[in-house]
């Protein structure tokens, strides 16, 4: 004779379903630990090599070179990607080739912003890249304030003074984390205006 069928509520059905859910075979293992876990069952696995002793002596070898590799492979990337931050941030122009009325423009117009810091900036650039334009000093990627500084003060001498204290103050508001200032901003408006009227003979 047959059972009569029990008649299971829709809360009881409910915990039990959730009973069910939380035994082991239903919980979510979080990612790591399965990653884990199946890295060290892969590792595990080469090194057994299949239950044989030389199978796992290669694997130890395969596992090394590998390895090795990856070490190398990641300080090659490490070094190229510092030695290309290096010379962008010491760098006076940016990836973007202006002329030197279009810098004179942007540092007025953040001038006028109250950017200080960006205006001295793009100020120092327009005066880079009007020596350069004038054929004052020879231009060169990636140079720098100081060197920009060195080589024109030997074609002008006279602003050799007022040319390292604009690279200094550059470098202060670039990479000195110095906020800029009105006044640092017309001094170096005046130095520009001084040098686009200087004239030499001797080109850098």
């Amino acid at each position: 004779m047959l059972a009569s069928p029990v008649d299971v509520g829709r809360d009881q059905a409910a915990r039990e379903a959730a009973r069910e859910l939380s035994g082991a075979g239903y919980q979510h293992e979080p990612l790591f630990d399965r990653l884990q876990r199946e890295i060290s069952q892969f590792l595990g696995d080469l090194m057994s090599g299949g239950g044989t002793g030389g199978g796992g002596v290669t694997s130890l070898v395969v596992i090394a070179v590998v390895l090795a590799v990856l070490a190398v492979l990641l300080l090659w990337a490490l070094r190229r990607f510092s030695g290309g931050r290096r010379t962008e941030s010491g760098a006076v122009f940016g990836r973007r080739e202006r002329t030197a009325a279009e810098h004179r423009a942007e540092a007025e117009r953040l001038a006028a912003e109250g950017g200080w810091a960006g205006a001295i900036q793009e100020r120092l650039r327009a005066i880079a890249r009007e020596l350069e334009e004038r054929a004052i000093v020879t231009p060169m990627p990636g140079r720098t304030a100081v060197e920009l500084a060195e080589v024109a003060g030997q074609a002008l001498p006279p602003h050799a003074a007022d040319l390292r204290a604009a690279a200094r103050l550059f470098d202060d508001v670039t990479y000195g984390g110095a906020g800029g200032t009105r006044e640092g901003y017309l001094t170096l408006t005046a130095l520009d205006e001084r040098l686009r009227s200087a004239r030499t003979g001797v080109a850098a």
